[in-house]
């Protein structure tokens, strides 16, 4: 009897040390240089449809249903999407847009997990002809899943999903720009 109590007392104060210890939000940020003037790159990537074509996600699941409502390109469309395990379900809408400039969106997950995250696409000027593409997500962890972070390196897991999309979105642009 004593034992377990032990035991008990020792699995709660570890719980409580790791929710404290456990990062409360996450922030990845990846960024492509594109052979294309910053416009070009702008009006590819503040569509959500366009984005279809270049998220890593899109590629996971062929048969993916996807529907977009509201102006495409415009704030308060949103890009529903429902696919297998590695893709879920959930809904991206564009909460704000400063013309030439960013991005930003609100992703709403609903499958596998529940969670409201956010993401930004950002282009900058680097040369007439060369432009920066910055895309960021960032979001808040509740215990017990801020826990799991403590495990799972969110960067590097979503980091390099992020440079696959970016590296597909720059094939893409140059290959426009080119033509």
């Amino acid at each position: 009897m004593t034992l377990a109590l032990y035991g008990i007392s020792g699995i709660i104060l570890l719980a409580t040390v790791l929710i404290f210890l456990a990062p409360k939000t996450y922030e990845v940020s990846r960024s492509i240089e594109i052979f294309a003037s910053k416009i070009t790159v702008f009006d590819y990537v503040r569509y959500l449809k366009r984005q279809n074509e270049w998220s890593p996600w899109f590629k996971k699941d062929a048969h993916m249903n996807i529907r977009i409502t509201g102006v495409d390109g415009q704030v308060g469309a949103i890009n529903y999407w429902s696919g297998n395990k590695e893709v879920g379900e959930g809904e991206q809408e564009i909460m704000s847009i400063v013309d030439g400039e960013m991005v930003e969106m609100e992703l709403r997950f609903y499958r596998p997990l529940k969670s409201i995250s956010y993401c930004s696409l950002r282009v900058e000027t680097i040369t007439e002809a060369k432009t920066k593409v910055i895309w960021s997500f960032k979001g808040e962890t509740n215990f017990p899943m801020n826990i799991f972070t403590l495990f799972v390196n969110m960067d590097k897991m979503v980091g390099t999903d992020f440079e696959e999309g970016l590296g597909t979105l720059k094939l893409i642009v140059e290959r426009s720009w080119d033509a």
